[in-house]
């Protein structure tokens, strides 16, 4: 049996669900799990507070005198996960709002900004034993991780995903307004110049559409095993 850690990317679309099983691929096999989407979504939170994004606009000038005082952590929490945490301040569901969301899409475009995380991202996997989600781990965070997982599913599913999860945490929206966000974001994470969306050439493909989450979860172990040739 080979014990060494590896590293773990899990890319996907918006909505696909890459935090649930990354969450459960990690616990599953002792690793260490982050969120890279909620780095982003917390440095978007960020902007927001301090008047630097609106609706239509982006101070690049105030991000980049400021980037340097933004500390993002993981902290875990009494459920057995872990919450975000924005120099200091528990955000998790601040960080889950549709407006925070289209803001990390948007800010995740600029190049100084996915300069400053890719390099916070990469230090926190440094020591190996790490599943990390996000848009481009496996192309440029961890382009050597040993096992890269792409998750798609069509838009349609992925936006009725995201409207229950809204709706459980009382969020106000529609159907209509999320399938809206979702395909606003699919465009824009494919085409946007710095690290677009795109699956990485050795990763493992999965449709998870139409398939549950223990199904996709149980996948994911047995790829797991078998590049690490755990019996």
């Amino acid at each position: 049996m080979n014990t060494d850690k590896i590293n773990i990317a899990v890319d996907g679309f918006s909505s696909c669900g890459k935090s649930t099983i990354a969450k459960g691929l990690a616990a599953k096999v002792g690793y260490i799990y982050i969120d890279s989407g909620a780095m982003y979504r917390a440095l978007a939170l960020f902007a927001i507070k301090n008047g630097w994004m609106t609706e239509d606009y982006i101070n690049e000038d105030e991000l980049i005198r400021h980037i340097s005082d933004i500390k993002i952590e993981f902290k875990p929490n009494d459920d057995g996960t872990q919450d975000t945490y924005l120099n200091g301040e528990n955000v998790e569901s601040e960080i889950r709002s549709l407006q925070v969301a289209n803001g990390a899409s948007r800010i995740s475009t600029l190049g100084f900004v996915r300069e400053e995380l890719v390099r916070q991202q990469r230090a926190m996997g440094e020591q190996k034993g790490v599943v990390m989600d996000g848009r481009d781990i496996g192309t440029v965070v961890f382009p050597d991780a040993e096992l890269k997982i792409f998750l798609t599913a069509s838009p349609e599913v992925r936006a009725k995903r995201r409207f229950l999860e809204l709706q459980s945490k009382d969020i106000d929206t529609t159907y209509e307004d999320t399938l809206a966000n979702v395909t606003e974001r699919d465009y824009r994470d494919t085409t946007r110049k710095e690290s677009p969306l795109r699956k990485a050439e050795d990763a493992l493909e999965l449709d998870n559409s139409y398939i549950t989450i223990d199904e996709q979860l149980q996948w994911a172990v047995d790829m797991f095993n078998k590049i690490t040739k755990r019996e």
